[in-house]
């Protein structure tokens, strides 16, 4: 038996990927958006320190009564730091926003806070990922925009800047009120 359609099996392969590709190019895929599967349902339960003190125990319902932005950070993502000037201007704005500090050192979470001021209501400190593990988390920044009953409505992943606030995000949040 001839071993000869050995021979086309890589241009096979190529072609499979160029068909992926190009569907995906002409389908208007968006492989960056991702929805969270938690959109419409309720904030998990947790139970956490803040980062400023860890006897401070918060749950779920602490944070309940208003919209806020739930803003996953840590001290190690080059992209947080780059997000947290515009951060500290939406607090100055009045924007609700609880931060989770994410997988990170709390002595470094503080230091970080202490530097670069500190934008959040409230800083969760989340070392294992536990929360972060719930909410389906793949990376630092993410943000979720929580109504007042701790309904989850949206989630975006990546850095927020002035112009995808103005452009995209305001709407959002400004429709949880």
């Amino acid at each position: 038996m001839s071993r000869k359609w050995v021979l086309f099996l890589p241009l096979s392969l190529v072609l499979l990927l160029a068909g992926l590709f190009g569907y995906a190019l002409l389908s208007g895929v968006d492989p960056s958006e991702m929805p969270s599967a938690l959109e419409g349902e309720t904030m998990p339960a947790f139970r956490l320190s803040t980062v400023q003190d860890s006897r401070d125990m918060l749950s779920a319902d602490d944070l309940l009564g208003e919209p806020f932005l739930l803003n996953i950070w840590a001290t190690w993502c080059p992209s947080c730091k780059w997000e947290h000037p515009y951060l500290n201007s939406l607090a100055q704005e009045g924007v609700r926003i609880i931060g989770v500090n994410y997988k990170d050192e709390r002595e470094l979470a503080q230091a970080w806070l202490n530097d670069y001021a500190n934008p959040y209501e409230i800083d969760l400190f989340d070392p294992n990922g536990d929360l972060g593990f719930e909410l389906g988390v793949t990376g630092a920044p993410e943000t979720f925009f929580i109504d007042a009953q701790g309904v989850i409505r949206y989630r975006f992943q990546g850095p927020i800047d002035s112009a995808l606030w103005h452009d995209e995000l305001k709407a959002v949040y400004d429709s949880l009120h």
